[in-house]
């Protein structure tokens, strides 16, 4: 293919000489029509080159759209924890240095609690949710308040989510974001998250009152950027998010890390 694409440039470097000297032969040339072939050949050298840029420009638009219509995928959907950024909190509630039994209840009590999945609704204020922890181990309230007050420090940007959604806007596809998150994290975080700069639209549980694996957040995202379904590809790190897309319509990958995802998409003609 590429020496196929070497051998037309070559050919049509000849092609446009040949039409530039065509007008110098006939104008050192003698006869009664030199003259008139003169003037065709030169009418023919200005206009060819305008004639080559029109069907150059038509095929540029025509074949990118073609290759649009022919695209398996035109969306990305990317949740944000542990995809995009790094949810590290047993690393962050080790930096407390508790002990191992301490460390077990507050775990329990915060972030392997079920007030912690739902604080991603956020129907209620912060201090709500807070005081529901500290209800599961009171004996630890003063470190349960502090460790969510800091709560957003386990939250670290990958080094790879800027460039990779970079490259992907930078490919044509439409990028999305939906993600479980609390309004108080969210306000912690979101600046600095880079990515989302190639972002077409993002929607986050905080905003919206629904989290994953709901249905209606996946409808609601369909609808509100208008999506097809089919031609839509959800990276989540779990397994019952992904199945709630694939039941949504979409495609789904469960994400592992950047290597796999990527060689993931590429299955789908994601490259």
């Amino acid at each position: 293919m590429k020496h196929f694409k070497r051998f037309g440039a070559i050919l049509g470097i000849i092609v446009i000489l040949a039409v530039f000297c065509i007008p110098m032969v006939f104008a050192f040339g003698s006869g009664e029509n030199s003259q008139n072939a003169f003037k065709a050949a030169l009418m023919t050298a200005i206009i060819f080159p305008i004639i080559l840029y029109a069907f150059g420009m038509a095929y540029k638009i025509w074949g990118k759209k073609k290759l649009q219509e022919e695209k398996e995928i035109e969306n990305i959907v990317f949740d944000v924890g542990n995809v995009l950024v790094k949810f590290g909190w047993e690393d962050y509630l080790k930096s407390f240095g508790f002990p191992k039994e301490k460390y077990e209840k507050i775990a329990d009590a915060v972030f392997r609690s079920q007030t912690w999945n739902e604080r991603d609704r956020s129907d209620f204020p912060e201090k709500e949710y807070v005081n529901r922890m500290v209800e599961s181990a009171p004996e630890y309230e003063a470190d349960i308040r502090e460790v969510m007050r800091r709560s957003s420090e386990c939250i670290k940007e990958m080094d790879y989510a800027q460039t990779w959604t970079k490259y992907l806007k930078e490919k044509g596809y439409h990028l999305y974001i939906l993600s479980n998150y609390s309004t108080y994290m969210l306000e912690q975080t979101k600046k600095n998250m880079s990515f989302l700069k190639n972002m077409d639209g993002e929607i986050f549980s905080c905003d919206v009152k629904v989290i994953k694996p709901e249905p209606e957040i996946f409808q609601l995202l369909i609808e509100r950027y208008q999506l097809n379904p089919q031609k839509t590809v959800f990276l989540d790190d779990r397994a019952d998010n992904c199945e709630a897309a694939v039941q949504a319509g979409m495609k789904a990958i469960i994400f592992k890390d950047f290597k796999q995802a990527a060689a993931e998409l590429e299955k789908f003609g994601v490259k």
